[in-house]
């Protein structure tokens, strides 16, 4: 008995170093993720916690966390197995921001300034509902059938499409929502975001405040190689630097997202690896960094909070839109983007159009043909801040598409020459894009 009590007492200890070498540190990003989702989900956009927890928490591991919401307090938090809890406060203006115990929410705080002027006009330039229109060259059967059959049917957990906008010659020719969502409810783009952040830089450029080919102005790289790095380069995920995105595991992005308070540093603060444009590697990180360095552009923060809103969001009427702030009062470039359906595919538009938003131009046409040109090392994938299909990754859909990309699905489809925006929103990585772009891009004769 002796003897099988010291074997127990020696399975019991390997089970909990096994426990706290491969799980324990996952719990802090577990309930992070969470905690954060939890408050996003509920107060930007209203939703249950039990729609938020069968539908954005519905991940393996996330779903271990057990959630509560405090309405006077704003804010969510989660733990898992009752330990590792963390709380992610909501603020009118900022979003939702995942805190650590040293956060002082007695701290006043900025908020962007919006404006929000309403104008007389259908959709995409007013707020007033689209004009009905029919197309004699389009194939109505085929293009509703294509997405209707983007949707699960009831039972089904595959496609897991929460939101689709199809939109021709700035007319919706078809838009449907799942259980839950309607036209007004707001979707996070996850790094759809990142295109947003790329676009400040257009406008920056065109405004004459930035030259995307110079060297980074960042005091911490100037002695060492990383002073070669051109913001050119960190546009097209090809500056060298140092990282690592897989969000199956541990790493740069999910420590950045779920325990930085101040996100642009964390790749700012990492090694060379590569001589600028010698390799393309995507980062979260270097997104961020952007972010940063949009705010160092300007002499106050509150500036650099309004710059956003001012010169793009609200200037193309995404008045539905937020995008979420860290600790330090950084925008998350990378990840943390919402709006509605109809306000993402305004983002697609702006660049269909080339920058001119009803008459006024944001950026320079040059730059919609910037974005879309495959940087060096990407095999055709990727341009600035948005991906493409020059490599034909989706064999089916013309090469010309390029569009922004989200976890989980998210998509706005650009087709210069088909005067064509496409928006998908959902929960699945595993969403059938080749096919379901295909056929409505067929649909158009």
């Amino acid at each position: 008995m002796k003897k099988f009590l010291n074997y127990f007492a020696l399975a019991v200890i390997v089970f909990l170093v096994y426990f706290g070498i491969t799980t324990y540190p996952k719990l802090n990003l577990i309930s992070g993720f969470s905690a954060k989702s939890s408050a996003s989900g509920h107060f930007l956009d209203n939703r249950p916690l039990q729609v938020i927890e069968q539908g954005d928490n519905d991940i393996p591991l996330v779903k271990l966390a057990t959630n509560a919401i405090n309405e006077a307090g704003k804010f969510a938090t989660s733990s898992v197995y009752g330990i590792m809890e963390r709380k992610a406060i909501h603020r009118e203006g900022l979003g939702a921001t995942l805190i650590n115990d040293d956060f002082d929410t007695s701290k006043p705080y900025e908020v962007p300034k919006r404006h929000k002027n309403k104008i007389d006009l259908p959709f995409p330039y007013g707020d007033n509902e689209p004009k009905d229109t029919l197309f004699s060259n389009i194939d109505y059967k085929k293009l509703n059938g294509a997405v209707a059959n983007s949707f699960d049917k009831k039972g089904e957990k595959s496609k897991r499409t929460r939101a689709l906008l199809v939109v021709y010659k700035d007319k919706i020719i078809a838009e449907k929502y799942d259980t839950n969502f309607n036209k007004n409810s707001r979707l996070l783009g996850w790094s759809m975001t990142k295109s947003i952040t790329g676009t400040l830089f257009g406008i920056l450029q065109k405004q004459g405040k930035i030259d995307i080919n110079k060297p980074a102005v960042i005091t911490e790289w100037k002695n060492d190689n990383r002073a070669k790095i051109t913001v050119n380069d960190l546009l097209h995920m090809n500056s060298g630097l140092e990282w690592e995105e897989k969000y199956d595991k541990i790493c740069d992005a999910t420590k950045m997202l779920f325990n930085a308070e101040d996100m642009p540093r964390v790749q700012l603060e990492k090694p060379a690896a590569f001589a600028p444009n010698t390799h393309w590697n995507y980062s979260s990180g270097t997104t961020n960094l952007l972010s940063g360095i949009i705010r160092n552009q300007f002499k106050t923060h509150q500036e650099y909070l309004d710059f956003w809103y001012s010169a793009l969001l609200d200037k193309i009427g995404m008045h539905s839109a937020v995008i979420e702030t860290d600790m330090a009062g950084n925008f998350v470039g990378s990840s943390y983007g919402w709006a509605t359906t109809r306000d993402w595919a305004k983002l697609g538009l702006l660049y269909l159009h080339k920058g001119n938003w009803n008459g006024e131009q944001l950026f320079d046409e040059s730059w919609a043909k910037y974005v879309a040109t495959p940087t060096n090392t990407s095999n055709g994938r990727y341009g600035a801040q948005f991906w493409l299909n020059a490599g034909g990754y989706f064999p089916d859909v013309p090469r010309e598409m390029y569009y922004a990309s989200g976890y989980q699905g998210q998509m706005v489809a650009i087709f210069p020459s088909k005067d064509l925006v496409i928006v998908h929103l959902g929960l699945s990585e595993k969403f059938d894009f080749n096919g379901f772009l295909s056929t409505i891009v067929k649909s158009i004769k």
